[in-house]
């Protein structure tokens, strides 16, 4: 093996690993949330925890994506690890839950940088027909995630302290900075553009607003003036931004971009998409429970084989990009997720475990060849000069896809469930939340138990419906980029 190859397998190892500790840092601060809300004794502010990290995750993205282009990836990719280091430790030592979200929120900062800088390391290290096998294969580390992050919550609180949850990620973070600082090379870049500060703080104000009103209106209790005033400064930031762009030297994105009709439907399907990927991953698991009466270390791996079958359909959209248009890639990948989808919606409510593993592997495949394909034709369709912002946009519609739609699945949710309980006078909102945790329904007596499925059956077929529609917009979308031809 040759010095470069080598170079390049041990960036790659870098980058997988930096995606890693990205991927599980939900999952396992989720874990040990109550044991940090036990301790910080603050479960009004829990949900915050998760929150703002990925409040600030989305906002730094778009920022660190026109950086990567203007410095290097090598040095930013570098800062963005550095940065989220510095979070981890220092939300390790809070000792109050709101000294504890402030260094989440600075450890989001830090992991909005990896994605997307990631995927732009691997496009200039990786010729095009090579791309989506690698992205494909860094792809793989959230679905290890997803079966490693528990476990290994679990084994930190059970042995060590939640603290450790957080200070895991210093050895794992600076061995992957020395590796990309060793081993990535790349030319010098000489910056003559200034850097593009006020159309920066009026995205950032606009991301800000946007995901923060989506995340209110998820909330029980919450207030519309609130919502509107979030929405209302959305607008008016969005206003501002592209009237800065627009006279910008340097744009923090290119409004060039979005004269590329296939570049807007790529990633407008990527943001549906992850809307419907988001209510499967976190809505499964809630039938398995609720409905199957499953334990949930058994619940969880319903989701399981579409992280497996991820890797094969990013193998796929390999083949399928060197050979069909961005348009008919796309649908091939939309049919599969509307089967799925549509199969989801349909299932009654005595449907066996082993059922959900089929689904599974067919959503499983279309993701895979969903967000590899629109991320590498993203990717494609701009100059060099844009690929990083290019690339930072497709991670940021991909994450304000699952932030909008975790906030409507839950209005869904909610909402069906008080219309279902309504209808019953001894039933209430608190014996739901029993029997979506097994250990907590064989509290509820056995007669109860009927009406309570029945009612949580119903939300969920509510939640997979609007999937469906997700679904169909994304392929009527797709449909009308009709341009007589479409290279990439």
């Amino acid at each position: 093996m040759t010095a470069k190859k080598t170079n390049v397998t041990l960036v790659t190892i870098a980058i997988f690993v930096a995606t890693f500790l990205t991927a599980v840092e939900g999952t396992i601060v989720s874990t040990a949330m109550p044991t940090i809300v036990g301790d910080l004794h603050g479960v009004n502010l829990m949900n915050w925890i998760v929150s703002i990290y990925l409040l600030t995750n989305a906002v730094a993205t778009p920022i660190y994506g026109k950086l990567a282009d203007l410095f290097g990836r090598k040095r930013i990719f570098i800062i963005g690890i550095l940065i989220f280091i510095i979070g981890s430790t220092l939300s390790g030592t809070a000792n109050s839950m709101p000294t504890l979200i402030s260094w989440r929120a600075l450890q989001g900062v830090g992991a909005g940088c990896i994605m997307p800088v990631a995927n732009t390391i691997i496009a200039d290290i990786y010729p095009f027909e090579k791309r989506a096998r690698v992205m494909g294969l860094n792809g793989a580390a959230w679905g290890i995630a997803a079966i490693v992050a528990p476990l290994l919550g679990g084994f930190i609180v059970d042995q060590l302290t939640w603290h450790w949850v957080f200070f895991i990620n210093i050895p794992i973070g600076l061995i992957t900075v020395a590796m990309i600082a060793l081993y990535l090379h790349e030319d010098a870049r000489t910056i003559s553009a200034k850097i593009d500060y006020l159309g920066t703080l009026w995205l950032t104000i606009a991301l800000l607003s946007l995901m923060y009103g989506f995340q209110v209106l998820g909330e029980t209790g919450f207030t519309w003036e609130t919502v509107e005033t979030c929405f209302a400064v959305t607008v008016i930031a969005i206003f501002l931004f592209i009237k800065r762009e627009q006279k910008a030297d340097d744009p923090i994105i290119s409004l060039k971009l979005f004269k590329n009709r296939t570049f807007i439907t790529q990633n407008v399907a990527t943001m549906l998409v992850s809307g419907f990927l988001i209510g499967f991953e976190v809505y499964i698991p809630t039938w398995t429970q609720g409905l199957l009466g499953l334990p949930a270390s058994l619940a969880g791996f319903a989701v399981t084989p579409s992280s497996v079958m991820w890797i094969f359909g990013s193998f796929l959209a390999g083949k399928f990009i060197l050979k069909l248009t961005p348009k008919q890639t796309l649908m091939i990948s939309l049919a599969l997720l509307l089967i799925g989808s549509s199969w989801l919606a349909l299932l009654p409510q005595t449907t066996p475990f082993w059922l959900f593993f089929v689904i599974s592997t067919v959503l499983g495949v279309a993701f895979g060849i969903t967000i590899t394909s629109t991320t590498v034709t993203s990717q494609r369709l701009v100059e060099a000069k844009d690929m990083g912002v290019a690339t930072s946009f497709n991670t940021l519609a991909r994450t304000l896809g699952q932030t909008i739609m975790m906030s409507i699945f839950g209005i869904i949710m909610n909402g069906t469930m008080n219309s279902g309980i309504a209808q019953h006078n001894n039933l209430n909102l608190g014996m739901m939340n029993k029997l979506i945790n097994p250990q907590t329904a064989s509290s509820l007596q056995a007669k109860l138990l009927p009406t309570l499925r029945t009612i949580l059956y119903q939300a969920l077929h509510n939640i997979y419906l609007a999937g469906v529609c997700l679904i169909i917009l994304a392929i009527v979308i797709n449909a009308v980029d009709h341009r007589k031809k479409q290279t990439i």
